[in-house]
C-alpha cells in the first residue's frame, strides 16, 4: 500500500505539515506570512487557494528532499543565505512539534483499517511504500493503532530510488519472502500504479482518494475503484 491519498487522507496530513514549515521558514527568515507562506506552501505543493495538493507535487508524489529543495530554491530567489542547513532543521523541528497534534493531522481514509484487518485475518502480508520518512510512516501507522498489522514499511530513505522506480518494493518482497508475481500494489497516484508495473507485480490497483484522476489511472491499470472501501476480499 501506498501511505498518503490511500490509507489516510492526504490533503489534511500534508496541508498541516507544509504550513508549520512554511510557518517556521517565514519566522527564521524574517520573511512577512502574508506575503510569503501561501508562496512557499504552494512551491512545496499545496495549492491552499483550491484546498487541494498540487498534481505535480512535490509533496506527496516526491521525497522529502526535493520538497525541502523546492522551498530553498524560493528562499535562495529572495537571497537568503544558509537555506539548505537551515530548511533541514526547520523540517526536522516541525516533524518533532507534529508528534503532539497527530489528532488533526492523520485521518484514516474510511475503510482503509477494515481492508487492513480483512487481509491480515485472511493470512496475508501487508507493506507500505512511501515517499514520507520510513520513521514518520511508522508514527502515523502506530497513532492509527494498526502498526500491529504491518509486516514492513518502507519510505524514501530507505532506497537509493523513490517512485515509480521498484526499489521499495524490491525490498519489501525480499524482507516478506514473497515474489513479485504473488504481490499487489494499492495507491493513488500515477507513480505508485507505475511503481507496481515497474517490480512485476500481479497487479496494480488504483484508488481515486488522492491526486490523480480516474482517467489518468485508467490508461495505466484496469483495476481502477472510486475509493479502498470498494475493495472486496475473498
Amino acid at each position: 500500500f501506498d501511505k498518503d491519498g490511500t490509507l489516510i487522507e492526504l490533503y489534511n496530513y500534508w496541508y498541516h505539515m507544509i504550513e508549520l514549515r512554511a510557518q517556521g521558514i517565514c519566522s527564521f527568515y524574517n520573511l512577512h506570512p502574508f506575503q510569503h507562506k501561501n508562496n512557499l506552501m504552494f512551491e512545496m505543493g499545496v495549492d491552499v487557494n483550491n484546498q487541494r495538493l498540487r498534481p505535480e507535487g512535490p509533496v506527496g508524489l516526491l521525497p522529502r528532499a526535493i520538497v525541502q529543495g523546492a522551498a530553498e530554491a524560493y528562499l535562495e530567489e529572495l537571497n537568503c543565505s544558509d537555506t539548505s542547513q537551515n530548511c533541514f532543521r526547520i523540517f526536522k523541528e516541525v516533524d518533532e512539534l507534529s508528534v503532539s497534534r497527530l489528532n488533526s493531522f492523520i485521518k484514516p481514509i474510511d475503510g482503509a483499517l477494515g481492508l487492513l484487518n480483512q487481509l491480515k485475518s485472511k493470512g496475508c502480508k501487508i507493506a507500505i511504500a512511501t515517499t514520507d520518512k520510513t520513521e514518520r510512516a511508522e508514527l502515523a501507522m502506530r497513532f492509527l493503532g494498526c502498526d500491529d498489522l504491518i509486516d514492513i514499511i518502507v519510505g524514501a530513505d530507505k532506497v537509493e530510488r523513490s517512485k515509480p522506480a521498484p526499489d521499495m518494493l524490491e525490498l519489501i518482497g525480499g524482507a516478506v519472502k514473497l515474489p513479485s508475481s504473488s504481490s499487489v500494489m494499492v495507491g493513488d497516484a500515477k507513480t505508485d500504479i507505475q511503481m507496481g508495473i515497474n517490480a512485476g507485480y500481479k497487479a496494480s490497483i488504483a484508488v481515486c482518494s488522492g491526486l490523480t484522476d480516474k482517467a489518468m489511472l485508467s490508461r495505466l491499470t484496469p483495476y481502477v475503484v472510486e475509493e479502498i472501501s470498494k475493495i472486496k476480499i475473498q
